[in-house]
């Protein structure tokens, strides 16, 4: 089902992008919990960063393999389950080059929390001190 394009080179985000494809095609979900199932596949042998999760849910949104539904969760649609057919349409993922892809990561971090944040609070509350001030260096940056 993955195709040449998903495993070239090695690269485990090459196989990132159709194993999201699989897992949405199975039923919604949001970004940690695909980031949950992911590792649930691999055995715990990876997990994806929040970094490559989330930007790649908006990318595969903006080409229209995926919606974003109301609650935040992730859809395929019709045109991602023909790209599941044809793998050679797979680009290959990258790591980040320059500031707007470490931006995309960052804001992928931001969403993996905030979805955390709706399924077990519980998980950030020892990091409330930390995440604000990270909150706080970042509007500096902005200024």
């Amino acid at each position: 089902m993955f195709g040449f394009r998903a495993w070239r080179g090695g690269h485990r985000r090459g196989w990132l992008r159709p194993w999201v494809l699989a897992i949405v095609s199975r039923g919604p979900k949001n970004g940690a919990e695909i980031m949950d199932e992911i590792e649930r596949m691999s055995w715990g042998g990876w997990r994806p960063s929040p970094g490559s999760i989330y930007p790649m849910l908006d990318e595969m949104a903006t080409e229209g393999l995926v919606t974003k539904m109301g609650d935040g969760r992730y859809q395929i649609t019709e045109k991602g389950k023909s790209e599941m057919e044809w793998p050679f349409g797979m680009p290959f993922q990258q790591t980040p080059r320059g500031v707007e892809d470490m931006l995309g990561e960052i804001g992928g971090y931001i969403s993996y929390f905030e979805d955390l944040s709706k399924v077990d609070r519980s998980k950030l509350a020892s990091y409330g001190a930390r995440l604000k001030e990270l909150g706080e260096r970042l509007k500096r940056l902005g200024e």
